[in-house]
């Protein structure tokens, strides 16, 4: 059975990972009959939103505790966790990729990235274990392997901004729709546009089940 990490970035799409592609990923990785190990940094978050009116919230909320919301309580610090410990690796999206676990979402090119984060996802790319990365998060994935210089192909769809922002830091971007995946066979690393296309859960989810199959397939 291998185990595959889920890393997310908080409890909704504002503010921390997308709901819906965080549960739609577990749900074909649980299918599939993976052992799933959540996990998040043990960091504050760059701001919390309120959800219902999109207003900023003056409050602090931490990562890792309202990322347990979507785990159910069993989640590990991603401090604690290496790439010897899983299979592979795959982040949702939502702006908390952009926000928390980089700040992409406020600096773009020039933003940087949670030490944590770019520890592991470089563990597992010298490993040579698969990563998979939904929606905005392939922006953050750029920004992890920006000084190794691998130039790897990825796709948030057909957003041309965030894509130029990425050729920036390295990545070399592939239009998708959002149905589909991109895969990089070089360095196992899978990428869907889940949310930065989709209308409706439909569209989100048949992309993220295949970029899930694709992940395993890798393994």
């Amino acid at each position: 059975m291998p185990k595959v990490g889920i890393c997310l970035s908080g409890c909704g799409v504002n503010d921390g990972s997308e709901i819906h592609e965080s549960v739609i990923t577990l749900l074909a990785l649980d299918r599939a009959g993976a052992e799933i190990l959540f996990m998040a940094p043990n960091i504050a978050q760059t701001k919390v939103v309120n959800h219902l009116t999109g207003e900023l919230m003056n409050e602090s909320r931490n990562v890792l505790v309202e990322s347990a919301r979507i785990a159910r309580g069993k989640i590990s610090d991603l401090a604690n966790v290496s790439a010897r410990d899983i299979d592979a690796l795959i982040f949702p999206g939502g702006f908390g990729a952009a926000l928390n676990l980089c700040d992409f979402g406020l600096k773009g090119a020039d933003c940087d990235i949670n030490p944590e984060v770019e520890r592991l996802i470089k563990e597992m790319i010298t490993a040579r274990k698969p990563v998979g990365v939904i929606c905005i998060a392939p922006a953050m994935l750029s920004r992890a392997l920006k000084d190794l210089n691998l130039k790897p192909e990825l796709t948030v769809g057909n957003d041309p901004g965030t894509a130029g922002q990425m050729d920036r830091l390295g990545t070399v971007h592939v239009e998708c729709p959002v149905q589909e995946f991109v895969v990089d066979e070089r360095y196992k690393i899978v990428s869907t546009p889940a949310y930065m296309l989709a209308g409706r859960v439909s569209e989100a989810a048949e992309g993220i089940e295949k970029l899930v199959q694709k992940v395993l397939a890798l393994i």
